[in-house]
């Protein structure tokens, strides 16, 4: 029996048949689980030395599936809720082998049921200040191409909050410039679509960024490319986040001193910025496409900036101006195709 070709074949019937029609399950998903895999082949790779066409379901014991897990926290640095995300798709694999191949698959299923699912520690969002923001928009020389293309998208996910997926997908017909006012239809979670307008500054970027690329006409093209796709995925969103931001500690060593951020943080400090400008919870739900206000609730107990503004607020009534005093002197003191 070809036990290569086992794994490969099941693997590419996965996603390109069992995913996307008999599950129905969303573009998204399906590109969130390929991604999943193609770390597994790349961990693989490096540990073992064995190539992507020399994986066999015998290789993907309890080991490799482990110390797959554990090298995306240590070496690549993920949180606890993408660990999750890639065993929860090599559990949805390893479902589906059982019932083509039991035998050759038994191992690798035994191995994903012995890895547990870990419980994320609760931790507060990280978020930008203004002055942080500030910095990081202007940081891109709008000069060049790539700089032009990451202000654009920087001010975009300020602007309208969206997720690093969301802004993958845009398209020029996502856009919709009306007079003075911009609208952008973005798909969330679960396929559901969302309208929002964005700021006028940003509205005016977008639509030179356009121009500027020659693509104000044809509605099927990505906004944002990278420099070899025509599609930019999450990861080139990342590696935007981590250039700017490294310029952006060395040249403001005061600001910028949370330990991590990511291209989420960006959609935080939108939510986090509309609460203590005063917009409604209800408006930010909708807004950020929260399927639930109990998520956007968390927002409320996060805005430290609302807080200090009522802490002022409340010094500025209660605690008149009085005259000085003076106190006594203190003491000093290489993948398939399939998966791409």
């Amino acid at each position: 029996m070809n036990r290569t070709s086992d794994f490969m074949d099941l693997l590419e019937t996965f996603f390109s048949e069992y995913m996307p029609y008999s599950k129905g399950l969303s573009v998204n998903t399906v590109r969130s689980y390929k991604y999943s895999f193609r770390l597994l082949i790349e961990y693989i790779y490096a540990k073992e030395n064995i190539a992507a066409d020399e994986i066999t379901f015998g290789q993907l014991n309890f080991d490799t599936v482990n110390g797959f897990l554990l090298w995306l926290e240590t070496d690549r640095k993920s949180s606890v809720s993408t660990r999750n995300l890639r065993l929860t798709a090599l559990s949805s694999f390893a479902d589906y082998t059982q019932n083509r191949n039991i035998d050759a698959a038994t191992i690798f299923m035994n191995a994903v049921k012995r890895v547990p699912v870990k419980t994320p520690s609760e931790k507060p969002r990280t978020v930008f200040t203004l002055d942080e923001v500030s910095v990081l928009l202007k940081l891109p020389d709008s000069r060049t191409a790539i700089g032009m293309r990451d202000k654009v998208l920087l001010n975009l996910m300020y602007a309208s909050g969206a997720r690093a997926q969301e802004i993958c997908d845009l398209t020029v017909c996502n856009i919709q410039f009306q007079n003075d006012v911009t609208k952008l239809t973005i798909t969330g979670k679960g396929n559901k679509t969302r309208r929002i307008i964005i700021a006028k500054p940003c509205a005016q970027l977008l639509k030179e960024y356009l121009a500027y690329r020659g693509i104000t006409s044809d509605l099927n093209r990505h906004i944002f490319s990278s420099q070899t796709h025509e599609y930019m995925t999450i990861s080139c969103i990342e590696e935007i986040y981590k250039k700017y931001l490294s310029l952006a500690k060395a040249q403001n060593p005061m600001l910028f001193r949370e330990a991590h951020y990511s291209p989420h943080t960006m959609r935080h400090t939108t939510a986090t910025h509309m609460l203590e400008a005063g917009v409604p919870l209800m408006a930010i739900k909708n807004f950020l496409g929260h399927s639930s206000v109990t998520t956007t609730q968390r927002y409320a107990e996060l805005s430290q900036g609302t807080i200090n503004k009522h802490i002022r607020d409340w010094n500025d009534r209660w605690f008149p101006v009085s005259e000085s005093v003076h106190p006594p002197e203190a003491p000093k003191n290489r993948l398939p195709d399939f998966l791409i």
